[in-house]
């Protein structure tokens, strides 16, 4: 029966997340074909510096109610996890607050300077004013999926996420306000954020949860939960960012927006693992509480296996045709195919390693893997620093792949020797 539910569920949100993988390409080719690309890498570059700080503002709150969802099923006390949820806001709202605090302090000449652009303290203040709506909506598709109703967080996370934003940006383009590009995209956040909080206060949270107990937890004990997972997501964040910020320091926007395109088409290549990963969160923290070894490991291999298959075919279609593919963005972004191959030889490792960060996470873990995220950050940052300048987008392209690389390498290692459980294909 699990079987079956594994399976289906896989299956409809990777329809989903395929749903939205194309939506954000038919956007990024508006975009590129529609826009100049210094805009489109400043749309990319508050992505990315936005993608970072919401590490930071979101506390691991995202992956913890997860967990408690799962810890909570367990305990048959699920009805506590709508208080856990009304903390998480409070404290997403405290790190807001304190992340913006130091802009107040630092005059707009430094921060042109430390990112060599002018016009680089509008864009790291746009993005400070929209952090908050980012974080909460991240934090409110994660609890769509806590709260057992994972094709509707999907939905949010891979199709309404792009949606007023290409809406947006249609209308821009219509009535040739192009400088206006980025500042609409944090307002397709605020647009967002107003949605998925109705669906979550409205909605979800007006069933009544039947459950036989209930268990109080402090904020402080929530945060002693989360933030090893708020670690461990800043770390990921950074890896997947810096290579974003370092091009924009030492080269152009244009870089920037020829290097996220080959970005976006790499990740195409773990769609699979983070469809299979969303359905089987919830299900290791439970099973893995109850100690039941034997399908834990049966769901991990099911789970690297489908990864592997769907992901193979991708990689070798984005190697032969890279060009090609690249061309439809813009003629420059051919530029790009170098740093593109490069970047397929971390997503191939990603799908034979499988799910282990998930693992570590999902089994009380956290702090193990913020040491090896933290080792392959600075591996990614050293060899960013050394790279970026002599070879640009290559240099970037090669520093974020060998550290993801060691860092699946050695999350796999870590699994296998604290439980004797493999999360690589085998």
């Amino acid at each position: 029966m699990f079987k079956n539910f594994f399976i289906k569920n896989s299956l409809n949100v990777l329809l989903l997340r395929a749903s939205g993988i194309l939506l954000m390409f038919l956007l990024s080719l508006f975009l590129t074909n529609s826009f100049s690309a210094e805009i489109v890498g400043q749309y990319d570059f508050v992505r990315s510096f936005l993608m970072i700080l919401s590490g930071a503002s979101l506390l691991g709150t995202n992956q913890a109610i997860i967990y408690y969802s799962g810890i909570l099923t367990s305990n048959k006390s699920f009805g506590s996890i709508r208080s856990i949820y009304f903390k998480m806001n409070f404290l997403i709202l405290i790190a807001c607050t304190i992340l913006y605090t130091p802009l107040l302090a630092i005059d707009k000449e430094t921060i042109n300077q430390i990112f060599n652009k002018q016009g680089a303290y509008e864009l790291v203040s746009l993005s400070l004013k929209g952090l908050v709506f980012y974080s909460i909506t991240m934090l409110n598709i994660d609890t769509i999926r806590a709260l057992k109703h994972t094709l509707i967080s999907e939905g949010f996370r891979n199709v309404f996420r792009y949606m007023p934003f290409f809406i947006f940006s249609i209308i821009l383009y219509i009535i040739d306000s192009p400088e206006d590009l980025v500042v609409w995209f944090i307002y397709s956040f605020i647009v967002i954020f107003i949605i998925s909080s109705a669906v979550v206060y409205f909605f979800l949270f007006k069933k009544d949860f039947v459950t036989s107990k209930h268990q109080n937890f402090s904020s402080s004990s929530i945060l002693k939960t989360s933030y090893p997972m708020a670690l461990s997501a800043i770390s990921f964040f950074l890896m997947q960012s810096t290579d974003v910020l370092f091009i924009s320091a030492y080269d152009t926007f244009d870089s920037v927006a020829y290097y996220s395109i080959a970005v976006k088409l790499a990740s195409v290549t773990a769609l699979a693992l983070i469809s299979v990963n969303i359905v089987i969160a919830p299900k290791i923290a439970t099973i893995y509480n109850d100690k039941n070894f034997y399908e834990l490991k049966s769901i991990l291999k099911k789970a690297t296996r489908i990864n592997v298959v769907i992901s193979l075919p991708i990689i070798i279609v984005l190697l032969c045709f890279s060009e090609y593919i690249l061309s439809t963005f813009g003629i420059n972004y051919v530029l790009a195919k170098s740093a593109l191959w490069v970047l397929l030889i971390a997503q191939f490792f990603n799908s034979v390693t499988g799910p282990s960060a998930l693992y570590l996470n999902m089994t009380g873990r956290q702090k193990k893997l913020n040491v090896i995220l933290l080792i392959s950050l600075l591996i990614n940052i050293v060899l960013n620093i050394i790279l970026v300048p002599a070879y640009g987008m290559l240099g970037a392209a090669i520093s974020t792949t060998a550290s993801f690389i060691i860092s699946k390498i050695l999350a796999s290692a870590l699994v296998l020797y604290l439980d004797n459980v493999k999360t690589f294909i085998s």
